[in-house]
C-alpha cells in the first residue's frame, strides 16, 4: 500500500469524521484521480518538442500520458486543426496517492521561493489546481537529460462537496497552503 493511501486511512480519515460529523464512512472525501497536463507551445514551429514533453510527463507520472491534439486550427498562431500541442495523464487511485505523496513531500520542497500553494485555487466543488513552473522539482528529472524546462497544470479532483472539506482533506495529506500554520 502506498504510504500516503496509508496515512490516509489510518489518520486522516478519523480526523475529517471527527471534524465534519460524518455518520459514515463512504461520505468521506478523498482523491478521485489527479490529471496533469502539459501543454507545448513552441510544437507549432518543432514537432520534436512534444515528444521531450511525452518523455518527461511518463517519468514524472510513472505511466505514458496520451498527446493532446488542436480541436480546430487558428491562423494567427500558425495552428492547424489536428497537430499535436501538448500532453496529459489521468492518475487514478494508488498512483494518485503516489504522484501526491511524491508531490507534497518532495517536490514542492525543492521549488526555489516556495512559500505555500495558493488556498484559493478551489473551483467551488470541491477541486483543486494548480501549475508548476518547472518539471525539473521531481527526482525522476535528470536535468542534463532534459531538451527544455516545461511546466504543468495539476488538477486534484476531489469526492469532497465543498471547497472546506477538500481543503482540509489536502492539508491533512500534507499539501502546504499559503499562510498556514506549520
Amino acid at each position: 500500500m502506498a504510504e500516503l493511501k496509508r496515512i490516509y486511512t489510518e489518520e486522516v480519515v478519523p480526523k475529517l469524521i471527527k471534524k465534519f460529523g460524518y455518520t459514515n464512512i463512504m461520505q468521506v472525501p478523498k482523491i478521485e484521480k489527479i490529471t496533469l497536463n502539459m501543454g507545448v507551445g513552441e510544437a507549432v514551429s518543432n514537432s520534436k518538442a512534444v515528444e521531450g514533453a511525452v518523455k518527461d510527463m511518463a517519468l514524472i507520472a510513472g505511466q505514458k500520458p496520451i498527446v493532446t491534439k488542436a480541436k480546430k486550427s487558428i491562423a494567427t498562431f500558425k495552428l492547424r486543426e489536428g497537430m499535436p500541442i501538448g500532453c496529459k495523464v489521468t492518475l487514478r487511485g494508488e498512483k494518485a496517492y503516489d504522484f501526491m505523496y511524491r508531490l507534497t513531500r518532495i517536490g514542492l520542497a525543492r521549488v526555489r521561493d516556495f512559500a505555500g500553494v495558493n488556498p484559493k485555487s478551489f473551483d467551488g466543488r470541491g477541486n483543486f489546481a494548480m501549475g508548476l513552473k518547472e518539471q525539473i522539482v521531481f527526482p525522476e528529472i535528470d536535468y542534463d537529460k532534459i531538451d527544455k524546462i516545461r511546466g504543468f497544470d495539476i488538477i486534484v479532483t476531489t469526492t469532497a462537496k465543498t471547497d472546506e472539506e477538500a481543503r482540509e482533506l489536502l492539508k491533512e495529506l500534507g499539501m502546504p497552503f499559503a499562510g498556514q500554520e506549520a
